[in-house]
C-alpha cells in the first residue's frame, strides 16, 4: 500500500471564535496572535511587543484576567477584554489515586469531555494529554478506543490541559517569591484520548507553545508523541514538532496487529518500520520508543520477543513493555508476571532497553489504555436504555 495515501478524518476542529463570543487567545501561535491583535485594533508597530507581554502573562504567570496584566495600559486591557478571552477547559471532576496519580475529566466547548492524567514520580511529573474527543482507531485492547470519535481538539484545548494541570498543582510563580526551579509538571506525553497525528496541526501548534522559552518552556526532549502508525505524518513530527516519538506497536505479525491496532490494515508493519528507519531525528541519543502491551496468550511468547528484535534491527530504540490494564468487558487478560519478565529478558539480552511500565492509577481507571470517562459510560447506558424502550 502506498505511503502517500491521503489522510482524512470525518471530524472538524471548531473555530476559535464561538458565535457572538470573544476569541480565545490560548492556543494561538505568536504569529496568529499578532495578526489577531492587529485585526482588532492593536497598532501594527506595537503588535510584536504586545504579543510578548500577553504571552508571558498567559504562559509564564498563568494569568487569565486581563485586568491583572499590569504592564498594559488600562484602556488597552479594557479593549482586550472586549474582544478576547483567556479560556481553559473546565474541570468537571478530579480523582486522586492511592499512588498520587490525578485523573481530570475536563469539559471543552460544545459540552464535550476529555480526560487528562498527571503521574507524579520522584524525579519528574508527567502529564498525559488528549488530542481528540474519543478515538477513531478502535484498538481492541484500549478502553478509549471503544468511544466513537467526536471531533479534534483545538490547539487551545490541547495546551489548555497543561494550563489546567498547572493551576491544580499550584505551579505558577508567586509574585515576590524566590524562583522555584523544581518542576512538578516536567514532561508531556500525547498518549491520552485520540490519535495525535490525525490532528497534526493543532497538536503541533500546542506543543510549540509548550516549548516556547518565554512561558511553559519545556524541552522538546521532554515531550513524547505516541502514534499508532499514521505513516505519512511521521516525518513531519520530527521536522515540524521535533519531540520524541513513541510507536503503539503491540504485535510482531500483521495478522495479530490487524486485530489489535486496526490502522495496521492501512499501513502495515513493514511500511511503518520503513518510515521509522528514515525518521529524520533517529539517533542513539534520540531513540524511538516501541510501546508493547502484554496480552496473555496473544502476543507474549518467546517467539514474539525474538520476532520483535528482528523487526526493529537497525533502529535505535527502546521497548516499553506495558502490563495490560484490564477494564470492564475487556476481551483480554494481562500476561503473567513471569512471562513478562522472560519477554523483557530476551529483549534486554539482545541489547535493547526493555523497562516494564509500572501500572499507575489503576484504582481510578487512569492507567494506560483505560481512559474513558464514567460520565461517557453512563451516557451510553442511558442512550442504550432509551433505544431499547423506544423512548
Amino acid at each position: 500500500m502506498s505511503t502517500t495515501a491521503p489522510i482524512t478524518q470525518d471530524v472538524l476542529t471548531i473555530p476559535r471564535k464561538l458565535p457572538d463570543g470573544p476569541i480565545n487567545l490560548v492556543g494561538l501561535t505568536r504569529d496568529a496572535m499578532r495578526d489577531t491583535l492587529i485585526a482588532h485594533g492593536t497598532p501594527e508597530k506595537q503588535a510584536k511587543m504586545r504579543v510578548g507581554q500577553i504571552w508571558q502573562w498567559i504562559y509564564e504567570k498563568g494569568i487569565s484576567d486581563f485586568d491583572a496584566m499590569t504592564n498594559l495600559a488600562k484602556p488597552y486591557r479594557a479593549e482586550l477584554a472586549q474582544h478576547f478571552t483567556v479560556a481553559r477547559p473546565e474541570i468537571v471532576s478530579k480523582q486522586v489515586s492511592l499512588d498520587g496519580t490525578r485523573k481530570y475529566l475536563m469539559r471543552i466547548a460544545g459540552g464535550h469531555e476529555v480526560e487528562t492524567v498527571y503521574i507524579p514520580e520522584e524525579d519528574r511529573g508527567t502529564l498525559c494529554i488528549s488530542s481528540q474527543v474519543g478515538c477513531t482507531l478502535t484498538c481492541s485492547f484500549c478502553h478509549t478506543g471503544t468511544q466513537k470519535l467526536v471531533r479534534n481538539l483545538t490547539a487551545g484545548e490541547i495546551i489548555g490541559q497543561v494550563l489546567v494541570a498547572r493551576d491544580d498543582l499550584g505551579e505558577w510563580p508567586v509574585p515576590g517569591a524566590p524562583k522555584n526551579e523544581t518542576r512538578l509538571l516536567s514532561n508531556i506525553v500525547l498518549m491520552g484520548m485520540g490519535e495525535p497525528l490525525y490532528n497534526f496541526e493543532n497538536v503541533r501548534d500546542a506543543m510549540k507553545i509548550a516549548m516556547d522559552p518565554e512561558g511553559i518552556s519545556l524541552s522538546r526532549r521532554r515531550i513524547t508523541l505516541s502514534t499508532s502508525g499514521v505513516v505519512p505524518e511521521i516525518a513531519r513530527t520530527a521536522t515540524e514538532i521535533g519531540c520524541q516519538l513513541a510507536i503503539s506497536f503491540h504485535a510482531t505479525t500483521d495478522e495479530v496487529r490487524d486485530k489489535l491496532v486496526p490502522i495496521n490494515k492501512k499501513w502495515n508493519i513493514a511500511e511503518l518500520l520503513d518510515a521509522l528507519r528514515t525518521y529524520p531525528k533517529l539517533s542513539n541519543s534520540e531513540r524511538i520508543t516501541f510501546e508493547y502491551v502484554m496480552l496473555k496468550d496473544v502476543n507474549d511468547t518467546d517467539d514474539d520477543a525474538r520476532r520483535l528484535i528482528k523487526l526493529i534491527k537497525g533502529i535505535p530504540a527502546k521497548i516499553n513493555l506495558i502490563p495490560f490494564n484490564e477494564w470492564p468487558g475487556s476481551p483480554y487478560e494481562r500476561s503473567d508476571w513471569d512471562r513478562i519478565q522472560k519477554f523483557a529478558d530476551i529483549i534486554y539480552k539482545a541489547g535493547y532497553a526493555s523497562p516494564i511500565r509500572t501500572p499507575r492509577g489503576e484504582d481510578i481507571m487512569a492507567a494506560c489504555g483505560q481512559l474513558k470517562s464514567a460520565t461517557e459510560r453512563a451516557r451510553k447506558s442511558r442512550a442504550q436504555i432509551a433505544a431499547e424502550t423506544g423512548l
